[in-house]
């Protein structure tokens, strides 16, 4: 009789043994704490090159990785950072996730990244983050008085805050000088000549909207211009939008700004909004001033004349502290500080009136 042989059913092959540190070690001919050292992008520079080079060859043969959650249990640290961004869609923020990313990247960590938006809970998702087991928070999004800051600092989670501060001064934190970033806009638009020099405000909850248009009185008032001559219009969120709505209400004043300062350049584009929609040209009729200098203002019509902050030096001013924080949670908080920079372009010209 001729029997038919049928492949079992309900058997699984067993799965090849994920390759071992030691594997990696015995390849190279080495003690196992080298490899770790030689994998570790805090620890290879203990290792000689040409070890490390071999190390990484044999480990990429083997198909080794580090297991991340193994290591956590050992050291009690999860190698994650957590980045919480107020809106991830603003083209400013890239540049900044960069500084952070790369700073903790070559540090050994990862990050992860959580847009709020403006629906979001932030301290629902920095609960979220906590539960994750992140070793530290980067906070871009923390108003000046933030029921979220006590929180984080009852967790003794450590945080940094990134362009931004807390009334307090609680945190550590990265950000641009933003009253000297006011003083060169306004200094630059003096010396054009205007005498009329209108502020689209940022949200005053928000540090950066308070202390620009600080900086912004306290310019104008240094120049000798007279407070009526200096009118402010508050938009409600730092979109071009608000911008728009704001920069409306300003130029229906009895007396019509030759220039307008904004506090970022998402509302400066919200200003060349609203002149078009009221039939006046930029510069010809009003210059802008925005503020960052965010991607592609220099190709919009015409190219914003704008400060410059510096967005991927304060990211990694922002990871660097919150590593000096994971490593010394009890060090006192500091507070660096970065240069604007103006940046002249085609939104500013003489004072025609």
């Amino acid at each position: 009789m001729k029997h038919t042989l049928r492949p079992a059913t309900g058997l699984r092959t067993a799965a090849p043994a994920r390759p071992t540190i030691k594997d990696v070690a015995a390849r190279c001919g080495v003690h196992p704490s080298t490899v770790s050292r030689a994998l570790s992008p805090a620890m290879k520079h203990l290792v000689a090159t040409d070890v490390a080079d071999r190390i990484r060859a044999a480990a990429n043969a083997l198909g080794y990785r580090l297991n991340m959650a193994a290591k956590g249990l050992r050291t009690g640290r999860s190698g994650l950072i957590g980045v919480l961004a107020p809106d991830i869609a603003d083209p400013g923020f890239p540049p900044v996730l960069s500084g952070i990313a790369d700073h903790l990247n070559a540090e050994g960590y990862a990050t992860i990244v959580v847009d709020v938006g403006c629906k979001g809970s932030e301290q629902d998702l920095v609960d979220r983050l906590i539960a994750r087991g992140v070793d530290g928070l980067v906070l871009a999004t923390v108003s000046l008085r933030d029921d979220v800051v006590k929180h984080c600092l009852d967790t003794a989670l450590p945080v940094v805050l990134l362009n931004r501060v807390d009334a307090a001064g609680m945190l550590p934190s990265a950000a641009s000088d933003d009253a000297a970033g006011m003083r060169l806009a306004v200094e630059h638009l003096v010396a054009l000549g205007h005498q009329r020099i209108g502020h689209v405000a940022g949200p005053q909850e928000i540090s950066t909207g308070a202390r620009r248009r600080a900086g912004f009185e306290a310019s104008v008032h240094d120049a000798g211009l007279p407070a009526r001559h200096a009118p402010i219009e508050i938009a409600d969120t730092y979109t071009r939008a608000d911008g728009r709505e704001a920069a409306l209400r300003l130029l229906a004043r009895r007396t019509r700004p030759t220039a307008i300062v904004a506090a970022n350049d998402l509302l400066a584009l919200g200003v060349y909004d609203a002149l078009a929609e009221l039939g006046l040209s930029c510069p010809r009729d009003v210059s802008v001033v925005g503020h960052n200098d965010m991607p592609f203002v220099d190709m919009v019509a015409p190219p914003l004349t704008t400060v410059r902050i510096a967005q991927r030096d304060m990211g990694e001013a922002a990871a660097r502290l919150l590593l000096a924080r994971v490593a010394d949670p009890a060090a006192a908080a500091e507070h660096i500080v970065l240069r604007p920079q103006l940046i002249v372009r085609g939104s500013t010209i003489a004072s025609l009136g």
